[in-house]
């Protein structure tokens, strides 16, 4: 970890010290700023009992600028699109420097247990959330059976 500045060093050893309930994150060998992250299905969500796998990736103007994360795992969400992006506005205009990797990955984890289908990344699941949701969290359960399940 030579070369990383103190606070992602410190935030490193911290999350690898006192994980979160239901999430790890290990840095990558190759790349410190590279995180592999798994995180649980939230209980009592249409994700709970799916293992998700995510990338988190902090860029050089960290912690200036908001870590990178997306989801590995297909997921059906209204606030996660096709390619993992996120719609979570502490990824972006409400990013504040004294925000922390465990505090991304609990507020992503949040959005598992509660997605908001009124500002959405994935309209088509929004709009499904929104005349259907029965049937959206049917879907949800069921990619989360096909996608993020190991049995």
């Amino acid at each position: 970890m030579t070369g990383l500045p103190r606070r992602i060093i410190k935030e490193t050893q911290r999350l690898i010290a006192e994980p979160v309930s239901g999430i790890t994150a290990q840095p990558n060998e190759a790349n410190a700023r590279y995180f592999h992250v798994l995180m649980a299905g939230p209980k009592d969500s249409p994700f709970e009992g799916g293992s998700f796998k995510l990338e988190l990736f902090l860029p050089e103007e960290y912690p200036m600028s908001p870590p990178k994360v997306r989801f590995m795992t297909k997921i059906y969400h209204p606030n996660i699109d096709k390619l993992g992006r996120i719609c979570l506005d502490i990824l972006k205009d409400k990013w504040s420097p004294a925000l922390q990797i465990r505090t991304v990955l609990l507020s992503i984890q949040a959005l598992l247990s509660a997605p908001n289908p009124d500002d959405p990344l994935a309209n088509d699941v929004a709009e499904k959330w929104k005349s259907n949701e029965a049937q959206a969290l049917e879907t949800a359960r069921a990619w989360t059976k096909m996608y993020a399940s190991s049995s």
